[in-house]
Order: C-alpha cells, then sequence, then structure tokens
C-alpha cells in the first residue's frame, strides 16, 4: 500500500510520508471522504522495521540472553511512535506480525496484542534520549549474575569496554512494569547505554536495534570476562592515562561531542588507582586468617 485510500478516492501521499520504509500493512481509522460518506482510512505500518524487530528477537533467544517469555524490544519509528515486542511473547517465536505501534504516552495504535509490561522504560529513555531509536531488554545469565549480587561492572578490565560503554552501573531495584522501576532507571540513563538492573537483567539502548543488541552482547561477554578473572583471583585494570587515551579514542570512533567523551561519574569506569576492593586467591585468604587466628593465642 503506498497511497492513503479512500472508497471513491485514490489520494497519494508517497510524496509526503516522512517514512523512507516500505509499508506492508495498515491500522485502521474512522474517517471521512471528501463527499461525506463514511469510509475507513489506512495508515501505514512498515514491515522493515517489524522484521528487524523479530530478527533481533531471534538473536537474543538464539545466544541464551533470554528464557520463555523474557524480554522486550523496541524501535523508535520516524513518526515519533515506538513499535515493541507484545507481553507475553517468546522471543524465539516472534514475527513481525505480532509488533505493536504505540505513542509516546503508551497509547496501542496498532496491533492485536498488548504492549509489553515493561514499556514504560522503554518509553522513558525515548523520552530522555532523543538520539536513542532502539532499546532491548533481557536478561544474559552471567550480566544477570551480577545484578543479582549487586556488582556493577564498572571496572577497567578491557578497553574496548571502556571505549564502547564507558562502564555499566547499577540500578538501584524496581518492581518491573511499575514506577519504582522507572525512577530507579532515571538518574541514570542520561549519561549511560547500558544498564545493570538489581536483581533482574541489563537494558541497552542505541542509534539502531544494531547497536542497542551489540551493548547488550558487550555487556555479557564484559561479565563473562570478568567472572573469569575473580575465578583467576586477579583483575589487572587499566591506568587512570590509559583510560585517558581511550577518551581521546572514543571521541575520534564515536564523533562525541567533547563534554560527552568521559562518564559524568569520575568512579566510573574505575581504573588502578586507589580502591577500596582487594583480590586475593582462597589459598591466600586461608592463610591470612590462620595467621590472624594464630596472634590471637
Amino acid at each position: 500500500m503506498s497511497c492513503l485510500q479512500i472508497p471513491g478516492e485514490r489520494l497519494s501521499v508517497a510524496s509526503r510520508l516522512p517514512f523512507p520504509e516500505k509499508p506492508y500493512m495498515g491500522y485502521r481509522l474512522r474517517g471521512r471522504p471528501s463527499n461525506g460518506a463514511d469510509s475507513v482510512v489506512e495508515f501505514p505500518f512498515f514491515m522493515d522495521t517489524a522484521r528487524e524487530i523479530e530478527r533481533f528477537c531471534h538473536l537474543i533467544y538464539e545466544k541464551q540472553f533470554v528464557a520463555a517469555q523474557d524480554g522486550n524490544i523496541s524501535a523508535r519509528l520516524h513518526d515519533g511512535t515506538i513499535m515493541c515486542t507484545p507481553t507475553r511473547c517468546n522471543k524465539g517465536f516472534a514475527k513481525a506480525d505480532d509488533m505493536i505501534v504505540i505513542d509516546m504516552k503508551g497509547n496501542k495504535l496498532r496491533g492485536e496484542r498488548k504492549p509489553s509490561s515493561e514499556i514504560a522504560m522503554h518509553l522513558l529513555i525515548y523520552e530522555i534520549r532523543p538520539d536513542i531509536k532502539a532499546v532491548v531488554h533481557a536478561h544474559p545469565a552471567c550480566a544477570t549474575a551480577y545484578a543479582a549480587a549487586g556488582i556493577p561492572l564498572n571496572k577497567a578490565l578491557i578497553s574496548e569496554v571502556v571505549l564502547s560503554l564507558g562502564c555499566v552501573p547499577l540500578t538501584q531495584y524496581g518492581t518491573p512494569g511499575t514506577p519504582e522501576l522507572t525512577d530507579a532507571l532515571k538518574p541514570y540513563i542520561p549519561n549511560y547505554d547500558a544498564l545493570l538492573l538489581a536483581n533482574h537483567g541489563v537494558v541497552t539502548y542505541g542509534t539502531d536495534l544494531e547497536d542497542a543488541f551489540n551493548r547488550m552482547d558487550t555487556v555479557e561477554h564484559f561479565a563473562k570476562i570478568s567472572v573469569f578473572t575473580r575465578i583467576l583471583g586477579q583483575e589487572r585494570l587499566l591506568t587512570s592515562e590509559d583510560v585517558e587515551k581511550l577518551w581521546v579514542q572514543r571521541q575520534k570512533y564515536y564523533g562525541l561531542d567533547s563534554l560527552d567523551i568521559k562518564p559524568k561519574d569520575p568512579m566510573c569506569p574505575i581504573t588502578d588507582g586507589p580502591s577500596d576492593t582487594l583480590s586475593i586467591t582462597r589459598l591466600e585468604l586461608v592463610d591470612l586468617i590462620e595467621k590472624v587466628v594464630a596472634n590471637l593465642k
């Protein structure tokens, strides 16, 4: 459907549509043509975005970032409306036809099912960050384990992570699908592109669906590396000087404004400067305890 169709009239609007994508079907609204007769006006719904959301739903399922009906994905359309996955949807079986279109207040404009119960989180991100065009929320195992343990992924361990994300802070817990969750996220959204949600999961966002997905992939990969360094008993962090150099590279790679290069929190990421944490092996800990006990005798 390339034009607005009204029985008895043909009014081409292709040249005026602000959407470069190819429409495949429409949501129907009652209208009245110039002759005064009742009719139905078809507004375009865009298959390209729906197919992309379907593709990334399958990807997060295949990579085991979600299980059963976990997670949700959304994208901002060119008219400012939001396309999202429906509630109670297994992402491994999601189809383009399942997608919902809502406005920025959460009102459903198109779709048979209800939007995701956590759509308020997505809408808050879009409201605060006009540069964001896609949001991915999932529960990847390692990163979610950090969130459940109350440990942020905020150490300068891997240069690529510093370049792409800066760091991944941990938000306070909020009940999913309630204002508690959005209130907990609000302070972090302006300054970070990936967040650990305490006792919940991970949310990432970006300039398009691939960007948001890649950030989710990076968070989980970083969480696995962080686990391995803890198992090995040593974390060798980048120095403050190393991180400063990475901020310069970050500006070149991502074309960021000088004010947006560094995270607003000077302790994120944590470098090899003074720290309140110390990594020791199990044997070293046992030896230390034995020495303390011996001195008490």
